[in-house]
């Protein structure tokens, strides 16, 4: 019997692995994903993510552990059961088909009558505003216009979960963003549960309810986006939330809440993450919070480069012992100049040096 328009309170992943030979891509996931939610599973390519949504899809089947929508178990259903609809990376449009022929076909495929199929792909056509394309073909369409007819076409057979794997990844800056918003607002319209893919922190920052990030094949931390953004547990979920200087130091105490941290001889103050006192730490800290001061303290660095990039400026500078950091600028710096930087102390993460 097929999942179909059923609705459920929660979606559980109980220790799912998924195995390819010898290489273990999940590694014993557990998630409970409740009605309603929009969550974006976040990681570097290979991460598993990709492989976790087909799991959840039924494209690929798990290795062990169990998916389950509240009590009942769906793993062991094919695909078509599952009745889950989902949204492609390269949209997968038939290109003989028109736009409204498109949308229809899984109902088509169900043997929904008519009268019933015309009025879902109808409201279908309004929740992504394509009402005026719906006799085009694919090719005839805009990048963005084709993502919403596979986005109509997998919620017109009212799915319970709707999956996207990086649906956005082959479309410009431009669209990239409109089509954030038009996902958010379909979501929110509909109150559907959404899974979805991607690799670009921003996305999932705007989009998510939670983000899931993972590495190899594991889960790292979940959490809001709020969440996430400031506090990321581990020096590789803060790389993946826009911490990109990673600065090597030694912790050498505690100063009310900061920790102090030694760097190439200059103590700086942060947030401790996890780390211990005398013991080699790594600082993290976004470019939009690491910039020049002007009372004699902060890092030493030679400017090595630095961009315009309207509102001001981003430059790049080089400690003695060779370490980059990525800094901004509210005014132009010239190259090869010696300038220190720093950063409000509760904008400095501090983790220990075990990454």
């Amino acid at each position: 019997m097929t999942v179909g328009r059923t609705t459920f309170k929660q979606l559980h992943l109980q220790g799912v692995r998924r195995e390819f030979d010898a290489f273990t891509a999940l590694k014993g996931l557990d998630l409970t994903i409740e009605r309603g939610e929009f969550i974006a599973l976040l990681g570097p390519s290979g991460c598993g993510k990709t492989t976790a949504l087909n799991c959840i899809a039924g494209l690929l089947p798990v290795s062990g552990g169990r998916i389950m929508l509240d009590d009942r178990r769906v793993d062991t259903l094919r695909p078509e059961e599952r009745g889950f609809g989902m949204v492609f990376q390269n949209y997968a449009l038939f290109p003989h088909m028109t736009v409204r022929r498109n949308i229809g076909f899984g109902l088509r495929m169900r043997g929904v009558p008519k009268p019933e199929l015309d009025k879902r792909v109808d409201a279908a056509l309004a929740a992504v505003r394509l009402e005026s394309q719906a006799e085009k073909l694919p090719g005839q369409l805009s990048g963005g216009q084709q993502q919403r007819v596979a986005i109509a076409r997998a919620i017109v057979v009212e799915p319970p979960l709707v999956l996207m794997d990086e649906p956005l990844s082959n479309l410009d800056a431009k669209l990239r963003l409109e089509m954030r918003q038009e996902i958010r607002r379909i979501h929110q319209s509909l109150g559907s549960t959404t899974v979805y893919v991607t690799h670009d922190q921003e996305e999932a920052l705007s989009l998510a309810d939670r983000i899931v990030v993972l590495r190899d094949g594991a889960i790292r931390q979940v959490g809001t986006p709020a969440e996430l953004y400031a506090l990321p547990a581990h020096l590789d979920v803060a790389d993946f939330m826009g911490f990109r200087n990673r600065v090597d130091g030694q912790l050498v105490g505690m100063e009310g809440e900061d920790a102090l941290l030694d760097i190439e001889g200059t103590v700086i103050r942060g947030r401790m993450r996890a780390a211990m006192p005398g013991k080699a730490a790594v600082a993290a800290i976004r470019p939009d919070d690491l910039g020049p001061t002007d009372d004699g303290q902060g890092i030493p660095v030679r400017v090595e480069a630095v961009e315009y990039r309207g509102r001001g400026f981003h430059g790049v500078g080089v400690t003695a012992s060779g370490t980059e950091l990525h800094f901004a600028s509210p005014r132009p710096l010239e190259r090869g100049a010696t300038i220190r930087l720093g950063a409000d102390a509760d904008r400095v993460l501090v983790f220990g040096d075990a990454r």
